[in-house]
């Protein structure tokens, strides 16, 4: 049991310091692409607005939520929610995250199935986050006595590391749409459109983080009750 708490330590030290590099170089990224101003003096909610007009969306309304990195797009209200500072805002960071999360209004409305199948899966991974960690850990502390509840718990896991694997192609086609539009239509000069692909290039990468972190934890788990199998 010890040696496989110090594996486990060992693993989530890694993880979060991948994590922790990844989403510095994010931050950084961002505050850089926040000091170009755009030269057509659009605001984040002025690009969301006419990109969803340019894709024929009508029913979705652009609206300000407090916080930052809070943008997202809500297809129970057909919502695009941007942070204070990407709704008012008049830089490439900006405009890279309003067109994204355009992309996933642009995803909702022609049915793009990775976009429909992590929908569904978002009540499970719900309720699947509220036990998962207890049941683990029960599972772990018990695995001689009652090996079936780790294997429960690593099920229920499995639920949320398939969500996360999911979203990575929602992810990324939401950006490629985004630097499609904003280069097809041209809304950014050169300067500008490189700056927007490189900051949604970091932020994709923040998943592929998640993704792979999910996995490993996953593996390291069913690890644990194979080994107890054995024994």
């Amino acid at each position: 049991m010890k040696n496989m708490g110090s594996g486990y330590l060992i693993l989530a030290g890694a993880i979060m310091l991948f994590s922790w590099m990844v989403s510095s170089k994010l931050k950084s990224k961002f505050e850089l692409y926040s000091k170009l101003q755009l030269r057509n003096g659009m605001s984040g909610a002025e690009i969301a607005e006419k990109m969803l007009a340019d894709n024929g969306i009508t029913d979705v309304r652009v609206i300000s939520t407090p916080g930052q990195l809070t943008d997202h797009y809500n297809p129970g209200d057909k919502t695009v929610n941007l942070s204070e500072a990407v709704y008012n805002h008049r830089n490439a960071a900006a405009a890279a995250v309003a067109a994204h999360e355009c992309g996933h209004a642009v995803q909702h409305s022609i049915g793009y199935e990775w976009l429909t199948v992590r929908s569904k899966l978002v009540p499970i991974v719900n309720v699947a986050s509220s036990y998962m960690q207890w049941i683990l850990l029960a599972g772990i502390l018990m695995i001689r006595t009652f090996p079936q509840l780790l294997l429960i718990g690593i099920i229920i896991f499995a639920a949320t590391t398939l969500f996360s694997i999911i979203t990575l192609p929602v992810e990324y086609d939401a950006s490629n749409r985004a630097l499609a539009w904003l280069e097809n239509k041209h809304m950014l000069t050169q300067e500008e459109q490189a700056g927007a692909k490189d900051a949604l290039k970091w932020a994709a990468r923040t998943y592929v983080v998640a993704a792979i972190g999910s996995i490993a934890t996953l593996l390291y788990y069913i690890s644990i009750y194979s080994g107890s199998r054995r024994n």
